[in-house]
């Protein structure tokens, strides 16, 4: 990338998402109230533009090679308040109203663990 592109991407005033090799830029999901980090996704450009249009969370699905909208079975939606953009515009942290627990699994945080001095996964108590 020329030097302009990257002084524009990093300090300029345009949105210039760098997707990786793969299409895909990281989604780290927070909790508008508490700041807790809810999970983590990929967004290929279809996602960030639903996301935008819809004000709904939507992501990649690497698994399934898809958009989804997340909640969109459960109910559990992610009502975006905002997108924060890192520097270099290859991350993104979406600040959003969650509707339920944010993981599949039930828990409110997918991050529900820790990893203790001995390698071994305990529950998280933050």
């Amino acid at each position: 990338m020329p030097e302009h592109d990257a002084d524009l991407r990093e300090k300029g005033e345009v949105f210039m998402p760098k997707f990786g090799p793969d299409g895909l830029l990281t989604g780290v999901v927070v909790d508008a109230s508490s700041r807790e980090v809810l999970m983590v996704a990929h967004l290929d450009q279809e996602a960030l533009d639903a996301t935008r249009e819809t004000g709904l969370a939507h992501f990649h699905s690497r698994s399934r090679g898809k958009l989804w909208c997340k909640g969109e079975t459960s109910g559990n939606v992610l009502k975006v308040q905002d997108i924060l953009v890192d520097c270099d515009q290859d991350a993104i942290v979406i600040v959003a109203e969650p509707a339920g627990p944010a993981c599949h699994t039930g828990a409110r945080s997918c991050f529900y663990r820790k990893l203790d001095a001995h390698g071994r996964l305990m529950e998280s108590d933050a």
